[in-house]
């Protein structure tokens, strides 16, 4: 048809479209003589028969052209002016009428054109025009955890994934001679019209093309324009594609109920499977689904009626020469099973982290229409061994007035998360569950101590540097006076660098970070990865004690740079990213950065996995006790806050427990309530598939026997250890008997002295 019209009367439109788009207004000279007085006069009238802007023209000259070309042989009318009696007018003779004709056409063509081709969308639009698809977002080994879609979810695939039996059931119910008619079909129009007028009930005759072309390229509106326009477009549709993808199309487009479209996203929500899976029985319920998925749904308020629905489909299955009656008999007998209707999301908080961040670097739109493929570093097998633990160690403690709890694990070596756990139950909404404590401000306490340690490491101090845990009080003008207090309430005499900061003392640690300075912490704090103290004027000597809030993501960029022998690797949540073609928007690439000594950075693990260090205050059986892992907790004095931080050079596990609206706990002991236990349970799962054998030295340590309570080389008779020192900086004297019992004497005087009041517990 379009090559017939194409044929004729090409000249003549040419000509016409040339002259219409070079003028303004078409004029028509009506001419003629007239007797005024006894002299014959000429006389030429000018009438204006059509004016309208040249970009119109050209539209509606480009609407009437199959019109026009009917009428290239067409004899233009010749016409006369003649006087009527007894009147002085003049009136238009027409020899040949059929300019009468052409008025009417080229007018009613025009009328058409506004009413029917005004604005038509293209069918190339199909292809060119973006369908709004669903963003998927998956664990590292693949495993969906959340899609994220506008309104529609929609995932394509190609008609070759799809079962046979799910294209054989759309065409049997839909549109049976799909394959023979041309966009539209007499036979069914004029059926829907008999089923409509004899079992009054309403049926469309659309065919699968007009269906597509009213989903795809038409508003939903009924009315008779629309449905001329959906005819229309179905032609054109039929002439420019196959039928295999105009089957495709619409079957990746067409709704199937709620949020989903098209196949693939039905074949989830309904059954958990990809189509390709989908059998006899789940194709025909699936099938019957788009002429009213209210109606039709399982999950509707009416679910036998998509069981009535499935037969009549595998009825029309079987009058089409698709399948047997054996076939649907044994189809229609299958029990289905149907996927949960939950809110299908699997590590809630991660899953609103990562897509922040996709919004914020891709925009919002394209994450929800763009069809990304996103690959993450969680790993669900831990997110679940840590959202157990934390949901169940929390519930334990809840009569100590812990209402909530946060994991994250990563691996310090990459900086890849693997699990997050925000809060004890995301959806717990009348507790603020969806909020999100891992990226949180809150003190941590003493677990800030390691990082005031290791910046004492860089500037000469040692292992073994021996520190006064005596009553001290810092004055500072315009402030009050600082006395800071150990969590037992003792002094603890002369300690070495290690039992210090193993046994968390807060008197040592604080005379450690005045010998620092505060601004310089500051600084070397920011460099191993704390963001958040912004204006060193708020922070004095208590920020050793955790007077400095922090987020538990940053702390765990902090502490992997011990494990990963000073490199600093920032963290990461995703591995690749993937737009609907396949296409590679980003490919995850570790970034490290060294920023710290490698022999500080082992020496400082060294102590953190040091049990005997740690038992003077924690006992020598808590759950800090793991061989081979290093950790450190912390407490805030008030109660609001406790962290426990370790890890292996392989894994890293931070957990913190508290109060959301931060309102005090009732109690809380470091090593045996609190967070710990939670950091125990999730570290010890993680070690059964990666073991670790620990932190190895670098080369260029010295390794000394050194007497552990005075810190000097060791003599004859005096406790010893073996420990570690920077060249140049080991003990150059050996201890004596007399050293040691001065000691000994000076920490059993201490041991009778008055508890002071106050606690800040490690």
């Amino acid at each position: 048809m379009r090559k017939f019209f194409i044929s004729l009367g090409r000249p003549i439109y040419f000509l016409l479209y040339f002259l219409f788009s070079k003028l303004s207004q078409i004029k028509i000279s009506l001419g003629g003589r007239t007797k005024e007085g006894g002299t014959r006069k000429k006389i030429r009238k000018e009438v204006i028969i059509y004016r309208v802007p040249r970009p119109y023209l050209k539209n509606f000259l480009k609407a009437i052209y199959p019109l026009i070309q009917l009428f290239k042989n067409l004899k233009f009318p010749k016409f006369r002016f003649a006087r009527e009696a007894r009147q002085s007018r003049f009136k238009l003779k027409i020899k040949n009428l059929n300019l009468w004709a052409v008025a009417v056409l080229i007018f009613s063509s025009f009328g058409i054109y506004l009413y029917v081709f005004k604005d038509l969308p293209a069918p190339s639009t199909l292809t060119t025009q973006p369908v709004p698809l669903t963003t998927h977002i998956r664990d590292r080994n693949g495993r969906e955890l959340y899609k994220i879609y506008a309104s529609q979810n929609r995932t394509l695939v190609k008609l070759s994934d799809i079962p046979l039996t799910l294209r054989q059931a759309t065409i049997a119910i839909e549109d049976a001679e799909f394959y023979r008619h041309s966009g539209f079909s007499l036979r069914g129009i004029a059926r829907a019209s008999w089923r409509t007028l004899t079992n009054q009930q309403l049926e469309g005759g659309s065919t699968i093309t007009q269906q597509l072309v009213k989903t795809a390229l038409l508003s939903p509106e009924r009315t008779l324009r629309r449905k001329i326009r959906e005819l229309v477009l179905a032609i054109l549709v039929e002439g420019r594609f196959t039928k295999d993808q105009i089957l495709e199309m619409y079957l990746n487009r067409v709704s199937f109920g709620g949020a989903a479209y098209g196949v693939e996203e039905a074949a989830q929500t309904y059954f958990n499977k990809p189509a390709s899976n989908l059998t006899l029985a789940e194709s025909a319920l699936l099938a019957g689904l788009p002429a009213s998925p209210t109606t039709y749904s399982p999950f509707g308020a009416h679910p036998e009626l998509a069981k009535s629905r499935q037969k009549e489909v595998l009825r029309r299955m079987v009058s089409e020469g698709f399948i047997t009656w054996n076939q649907a008999d044994a189809a229609s007998a299958d029990e289905l099973s149907f996927a949960p209707q939950t809110i299908d999301i699997k590590a809630p908080h991660f899953v609103m982290y990562v897509r922040d961040y996709l919004a914020r670097k891709y925009g919002t739109a394209v994450v929800e229409q763009g069809g990304l493929e996103v690959i993450t570093s969680l790993d669900l097998s831990i997110q679940q061994i840590a959202q157990t633990a934390v949901t169940q160690e929390v519930a334990k403690v809840a009569y100590l007035r812990i209402g909530n709890g946060a994991a994250v694990v990563t691996n310090p070596k990459t900086g890849e998360i693997l699990a997050m756990v925000g809060s004890k139950d995301y959806f717990d909404m009348a507790h603020d569950g969806n909020f999100n404590v891992t990226t949180a401000l809150r003190q941590p306490g003493s677990s800030i101590k390691p990082l005031n340690y290791a910046l004492a490491l860089t500037r000469g101090f040692t292992p073994v540097s021996v520190i006064d845990d005596s009553p001290i009080t810092y004055k500072t003008p315009g402030q009050p006076p600082y006395s800071p207090v150990n969590y037992d309430g003792k002094f603890h005499g002369k300690v070495t660098l290690r039992t210090a900061l193993g046994s968390s003392y807060n008197i040592p640690a604080v005379k450690i970070l005045a010998a620092n300075g505060v601004a310089n912490f500051i600084e070397f704090a920011r460099k191993l990865g704390i963001s958040s103290w912004t204006d060193p004027s708020r922070y004095g000597l208590s920020l050793t004690l955790g007077g400095g809030e922090v987020t538990m993501l940053d702390m765990a960029t902090a502490f992997a740079v011990f494990a990963t022998d000073g490199s600093r690797v920032n963290l990461h949540s995703v591995l690749s990213v993937r737009d609907s073609t396949g296409k590679a928007l980003e490919e995850f690439s570790s970034d490290s950065n060294p920023v710290l000594d490698p022999r500080v950075a082992y020496l400082i693990s060294n102590i953190l996995s040091d049990n005997t260090a740690r038992t003077p205050a924690f006992g020598s059986n808590s759950d800090l006790n793991v061989p081979n892992v290093a950790v450190k907790t912390g407490t805030t004095n008030n109660l609001r806050d406790n962290w426990t931080i370790g890890y292996t050079p392989d894994r890293l596990v931070a957990v913190w427990v508290g109060n959301n609206d931060n309102s005090p706990m009732s109690y809380v002991a470091s090593g045996v309530t609190g967070a710990s236990p939670i950091w125990r349970r999730v570290m010890t799962e993680i070690l059964k598939t990666t073991p670790t054998a620990g932190f190895a030295p670098p080369a260029n340590l010295l390794r000394v026997n050194i007497c552990t309570i005075t810190g000097q080389l060791a003599c004859e008779g005096c406790p010893v250890r073996s420990e570690y020192f920077f060249p140049g900086t080991e003990p150059k004297s050996a201890c004596s008997q007399e050293q040691i019992k001065k000691l000994q004497e000076e920490r059993e005087n201490l041991l009778r002295d008055k508890l002071l009041q106050g606690i800040h517990e490690p």
